[in-house]
């Protein structure tokens, strides 16, 4: 088995996991959605709700139209299908892709609760996706590639499938400047952060795939507090072991190592 199917196999792993115990991994997971409101996510399936991991709202930026074909990569358990399933009508489509089983199956449930039909979700992974070329007008993620290790292939794999003028809007994790110990714990991984790259090697690898027009439309820095809700709950729960691990390394604990890494991480809105 190569490196890469083993990061996938370890992260399709927890996300399954966190299907039916959403409190125990996930990333970016919590009560708090960013980006999405109150009022739209009382519109959706609890379900979809309950079980969403992710950093922003790709389509609060997105100026997704009635007709429009939406592909969301990496769509979980729907919580962003639904909404692009509303935004583009019976005349439009959307698409969702993932590599996990129970996701997709949550994710199906939660749109045949919300009663759209304009919506499939298609086993597969974003490096090398299950879509026509040029057939999609919006692909759209959130807090996904970061998982990905091999980045430049879903960037390239993103311009394969836009139309002719189609756009591109995903929510992701990037970061800068981070210590080597958080790159050797596969929690640290599944957390959204071990995987990151930074915002610049972000950018460059969209362009470098010949997307262009590439901006940074929102960022969210992450503080010493939302680290630790974003990692602290998520690891603890994952791996009792974590706290242990961390404190070999070089006496500290797992909090103190977070205030270690805050201001070095936060959620990017690339268009």
């Amino acid at each position: 088995m190569s490196e890469q199917q083993e990061v996938r196999d370890t992260v399709a792993k927890a996300y399954a996991k966190a299907v039916s115990s959403p409190s125990t991994a996930g990333c970016c997971s919590g009560p708090v959605r960013k980006g999405y409101t109150r009022e739209g996510l009382d519109a959706l399936p609890s379900e979809a709700v309950v079980n969403s991991f992710g950093c922003g709202n790709p389509l609060a930026f997105g100026e997704v139209r009635e007709g429009d074909v939406v592909l969301d990569l990496g769509s979980g358990a729907g919580i962003d299908l639904l909404i692009a399933g509303r935004k583009v009508g019976l005349a439009g489509q959307v698409i969702g892709v993932d590599m996990t089983d129970e996701m997709i199956a949550k994710a199906r449930e939660n749109i045949a609760a919300a009663g759209l039909s304009n919506i499939e979700v298609r086993k597969g992974i974003i490096e090398d996706l299950p879509v026509e070329t040029s057939s999609v007008d919006w692909v759209i993620s959130n807090c996904v590639i970061n998982l990905s290790p091999e980045k430049p292939k879903v960037f390239a794999e993103i311009a394969r499938v836009l139309k002719p003028g189609g756009r591109m809007v995903v929510s992701d994790i990037v970061a800068e400047n981070l210590p080597s110990w958080v790159h050797h714990h596969e929690d640290f991984y599944n957390s959204c952060v071990a995987g990151a790259i930074s915002e610049a090697e972000y950018i460059a690898g969209l362009r470098q795939a010949d997307l262009d027009n590439v901006e940074v439309r929102e960022r969210i820095v992450y503080d010493v507090e939302q680290l630790k809700a974003l990692l602290q709950s998520d690891l603890a729960d994952a791996d009792p072991g974590v706290e242990d691990w961390v404190a070999s390394l070089d006496g500290e604990t797992l909090g103190g190592m977070i205030e270690s890494i805050a201001g070095k991480i936060w959620s990017a809105m690339v268009y």
